[in-house]
């Protein structure tokens, strides 16, 4: 028999986007606050006045803003008056990144290596390839180096200057991992150069980092609208999704971010869900489109439903140094801004978004480009 309960606002996820916002909404009087976790921890516990449920996996939708769970004491059926998705994001696999090769032992994801490490205390192997160029990356080298695992090499396939940390490690830049080696156990990674150049390198374990995939699963289910180029849930400045009632937060919605940026939208959301529980403003029926031509991959938010003074994150294709950024709707010029940092494909940047009360509600999609120098010694 399915139990039943209602809450004020259900958080899905309990990374530091959905701990940040039941925090928040909690402390200022949200009601009931009440965050689902899927990975075990015991009893429910409070948190900042929320409660966190652990080992709670959300299994589907039976209404609008109801959820049906499972857990080690059975199923239960919640229904709340505002759902925030925080599910995160999981890089993605060796199997998804089609590295071909044989299926030996000690291929990991970044995810997969703090566990075994900070998680369970487990042996790792003793000499390590890490790919990729993200915080993720560095993240693990310095895992490994906890374990006592002698790092070989960092490599990734963008071009531009990537410090790997404290204490030198060799970075292979310009490189992708073509084959994985070994039977029973990885005895090696072949690596080739975008110059055409070759190479094996010995190792016995291989840490495949960044390229994050958000965990859209449950946003999906719901009927939530997924941006194109993200894949994670299309929301607005105020991280309302395409469904009344539900937002979303933190690495569902982009992936790879630092931590701090979660927090800071999962703070930022308890203002918007608290007036949409007081009917003080009613959901967007037809927000308006943010699209991104290249060499840029997405933007987040990539809806406007009215004014809003966040900035918006976007992350390019390719190395960008100190590019110029466009927005036009129709043609006509909304904002221009040169962002003094250089975009990479493991690195976003920040437009602002002051430009966003100009915005034509019956207008067309808000197209944003970009101008760059091209990558070289600046930057």
């Amino acid at each position: 028999m399915t139990a039943t309960r209602t809450v004020d606002v259900l958080v899905v996820g309990a990374g530091p986007a959905g701990r940040a916002a039941a925090a928040r909404l909690a402390a200022l009087g949200a009601g009931t606050v009440e965050v689902l976790e899927r990975e075990a921890g015991g009893a429910p516990r409070p948190s900042g006045g929320a409660v966190i449920r652990t080992g709670v996996t959300a299994t589907g939708w039976a209404g609008p803003l109801t959820l049906d769970t499972t857990s080690p004491a059975g199923l239960e059926r919640v229904t709340a008056r505002a759902v925030v998705l925080a599910t995160g994001a999981r890089e993605r696999p060796r199997a998804a990144r089609l590295v071909p090769g044989t299926r030996p032992a000690g291929v990991l994801t970044g995810g997969e290596l703090r566990r075994a490490v900070y998680g369970y205390g487990q042996a790792v192997g003793t000499r390590a390839v890490v790919v990729g160029a993200d915080p993720a990356a560095f993240g693990a080298v310095r895992a490994l180096r906890r374990a006592g695992v002698a790092v070989a090499a960092l490599v990734t396939e963008e071009v531009g200057r990537t410090s790997s940390g404290w204490r030198p490690v060799p970075v292979l830049r310009g490189t992708t991992v073509t084959e994985l080696l070994g039977r029973g156990r990885l005895s090696g990674v072949r690596l080739r150069h975008r110059d055409g150049r070759e190479a094996t390198v010995a190792c016995d374990t291989v840490v495949f980092t960044g390229d994050w995939v958000p965990e859209h699963e449950p946003a999906r289910c719901g009927g939530v609208v997924l941006d194109p180029g993200t894949r994670g849930p299309a929301v607005d400045g105020a991280f309302r999704t395409s469904v009344a009632g539900v937002f979303a937060v933190g690495d569902v919605l982009h992936g790879g971010e630092p931590a701090g940026t979660a927090v800071a939208e999962g703070r930022a959301v308890a203002g918007p869900v608290l007036s949409f529980l007081s009917g003080a403003v009613s959901w967007p029926e037809r927000p308006v489109p943010v699209v991104v031509d290249a060499p840029l991959r997405w933007v987040t938010p990539s809806r406007i439903g009215g004014p809003a003074g966040g900035g918006f994150l976007l992350r390019a294709a390719e190395r960008l140094v100190r590019p110029v950024v466009t927005v036009r709707q129709d043609g006509a010029v909304l904002h221009r801004q040169r962002v003094w940092r250089t975009a990479t494909p493991s690195r976003s940047v920040v437009l602002a978004g002051g430009w966003t009360g100009r915005v034509e509600p019956e207008g067309g999609p808000v197209r944003i480009t970009v101008a760059g120098r091209p990558p070289g010694r600046h930057g």
